[in-house]
């Protein structure tokens, strides 16, 4: 059970601070880090289940392995918690592990939770998730979701496109990309939309779920709407880049990405990935439930966005 304390908020008035435990998945990694943060600071005791422990910043949270062929492990490190939230998921198929293990491996997660008697699962999802998807990575996270309701664990599901902010990839390696190269290429005429969230939004939006008792999807999406030629000539400006942008047909986008990612020894773009955001799959029309500006936060950040290139396989697999 957890103890309420009181603190001081930003406007100097008390205010409740629930301390208690929660499990986070990956509470070193990206969107982990910010809800793992979050919670630090609301005064809740943080527990992660991770396979990177190296990555370890903080001594402030209880560190446990994430190892899905261990059930019994995992309900004893569940056991306890009032909250987990689950940030694991695999961007593309790599080596011995894919979308369809990765789905194998979240039920097994949900089950050690019920087990475990964890009262409510935060869960980060996408958004336009069909069982129906030619894409295996929007049919996956909508099977985890379906495993997720049959659990019987009261839950919330989070649906972001694209994430931006600290430590992020996508948006700081297209900066680099400005950066280095004298040419950008963008697929067809650049005019689908993609929906950004800052990461600290998410993070927001993941604790104050975790307070309400009923089922809930949320799409998790920030105030604007940009076509990716908008965003791309966004970064462009924010960090003084010179290179020009070509449009070229939109087959050559993930051949070039392959190029790309062999000098680099990295995946930059799949094909799924760019034709799921040609499809639309990164855009919604609802309202938006993130308060941070992705054009205000690149003006912001830009003279230190792309200096440095994020590897993907090193964060992830290497």
């Amino acid at each position: 059970m957890s103890t309420p304390s009181t603190r001081r908020d930003e406007c100097g008035h008390h205010s409740r601070r629930d301390t208690g435990l929660d499990v986070v998945t990956g509470a070193f990694s990206y969107s982990g880090r910010a809800i793992a943060r979050r919670l630090l600071d609301g005064g809740r005791e943080v527990r992660t289940l991770t396979g990177h422990a190296e990555r370890r910043d903080t001594q402030a949270i209880d560190v446990r392995p994430l190892d899905f062929d261990d059930l019994p492990g995992l309900v004893a490190h569940l056991r306890g918690a009032t909250t987990l939230y689950n940030t694991y998921w695999v961007r593309f198929a790599a080596g011995r592990t894919d979308h369809d293990q990765a789905v194998e491996c979240s039920q097994t997660l949900f089950h050690a939770a019920r087990r475990a008697g964890v009262q409510r699962i935060v869960h980060i999802s996408i958004t336009h998730p069909s069982i129906d998807s030619p894409y295996p990575y929007f049919r996956g996270k909508a099977r985890v979701e379906r495993s997720l309701a049959e659990t019987g664990v009261p839950y919330a599901v989070l649906r972001p496109a694209i994430l931006f902010g600290e430590r992020g990839v996508l948006i700081n390696n297209i900066a680099w990309l400005l950066r280095h190269l004298p040419v950008f290429a963008v697929g067809g005429r650049g005019d689908y939309r993609v929906r950004g969230i800052h990461v600290e939004d998410l993070a927001r939006l993941c604790v104050e779920a975790a307070q309400h008792r009923e089922d809930s999807v949320i799409d998790a999406v920030g105030p604007e709407r940009p076509t990716f030629l908008e965003l791309v000539e966004w970064i462009r400006r924010a960090v003084h880049s010179r290179a020009r942008i070509a449009h070229v047909p939109g087959g050559l986008v993930p051949i070039l990405s392959r190029g790309l990612g062999l000098v680099l020894r990295d995946v930059l773009l799949t094909r799924d990935e760019y034709r799921a955001m040609a499809d639309g799959l990164a855009d919604t029309e609802g309202p938006a439930t993130g308060r941070i500006a992705l054009s205000s936060w690149l003006a912001e950040n830009g003279e230190s966005l792309g200096t440095r290139y994020r590897n993907e396989l090193d964060l992830h697999f290497r």
